[in-house]
């Protein structure tokens, strides 16, 4: 995809690392001043809420972890739920599955759509740069596969699972699909239906037209996305690794497996969005390869993460989802 050159980006309105309140160390490890409130789990099952939720261990070693959303009333035993096993966004450098408006946009998912919800943890950049989030979001699928926590084994239809994703967590989704259509059997009893990418966390070297248009705006200025991958992609790679710009590289063989397994791919995005272009294009290049892909892209009002900053919104996007899970 052609377009400006960086060297022509517009004077940035905001200072990055000010913006998202990191700190840089001398030793190359960050300091996270972002004041993000959290929201515990609530295992209860007297409490009148429409989700449980608790936490589990994942890899002790990597401090990772993954909170569980069961809806309620608990489903008759023969009556088995779909799965969402769903990464967290933040850029790869901030936030968790603990954060207040993850925690709720999670439980929303998980009533409104009558699903059991995984929310998983990962190791933040840039102290673990990238592919460190993707290794971990694989391993805690391979969990998924393998527990006999009861909330799974109990309440859930190990076929219908589909990975779901916001921001830099649909950037997670997209990479683990890749990585995991290729040995899809390894994975069992767990079927992989599906991808959801929700705003998906993607970028390149060269501005697109609504990286442009949009680089100043409030939600995601271009240059603190900028900032985000100069601290998650590998040392001494641009915008134009595969982690960060899905389609420039090849990767046909990976659609291709992705077709044959019948996967559909959902994007959500929103024409507010500086990446809406990227979201787009990687939505019209899987289609063009034979893939089911559901464009679900809203207007100018329907910013990066909007459903997860204004609740009420993710309701009726979670309607639109209950026709593809």
């Amino acid at each position: 995809m052609a377009g400006q050159h960086p060297d022509l980006d517009p004077a940035p309105a905001v200072d990055a690392l000010d913006c998202i309140k990191i700190v840089v160390n001398p030793d190359g490890t960050v300091t996270r001043g972002l004041d993000m409130p959290n929201t515990p789990a609530d295992p209860d099952p007297d409490q009148p809420s429409a989700v449980r939720t608790k936490d589990v261990p994942l890899n002790p070693a990597h401090n990772t972890w993954a909170r569980i959303y069961v809806p309620r009333p608990s489903p008759p035993p023969d009556q088995k739920l779909p799965l969402v096993v769903y990464y967290h966004g933040g850029g790869f450098v901030i936030c968790s599955p603990a954060d207040a408006m993850h925690h709720v946009f999670c439980s929303l998912m998980a009533a409104k759509l009558g699903a059991v919800v995984v929310s998983p943890s990962y190791r933040l950049a840039p102290e673990h740069r990238l592919p460190a989030a993707y290794d971990d979001a694989v391993e805690a699928l391979r969990w998924v596969s393998t527990t006999e926590e009861e909330w799974l084994r109990e309440g859930v239809d190990f076929s219908r699972c589909y990975l779901m994703g916001t921001s830099a967590g649909g950037n997670i989704a997209y990479h683990v699909g890749l990585r995991v259509c290729a040995a899809a059997a390894d994975l069992e009893p767990l079927v992989i239906r599906g991808l959801i990418l929700h705003h998906p966390f993607f970028g390149g070297f060269r501005r697109t037209e609504s990286e442009v248009r949009l680089f100043n705006n409030q939600t995601l200025p271009v240059n603190v996305a900028d900032k985000m991958w100069e601290l998650s992609l590998p040392a001494g790679a641009d915008r134009d690794h595969e982690y960060c710009n899905p389609t420039g590289g090849e990767r046909s063989e990976e659609w291709e497996r992705m077709k044959k397994l019948g996967w559909r791919v959902v994007v959500v995005a929103g024409s507010g969005d500086p990446l809406i272009d990227r979201q787009r294009e990687l939505a019209a290049k899987l289609e063009a390869k034979g893939v089911e892909v559901v464009g679900l892209f809203g207007g100018e009002g329907d910013y990066h993460g909007v459903e997860i900053i204004e609740p009420a919104k993710a309701e009726p996007l979670f309607e639109k989802l209950k026709g593809n899970i």
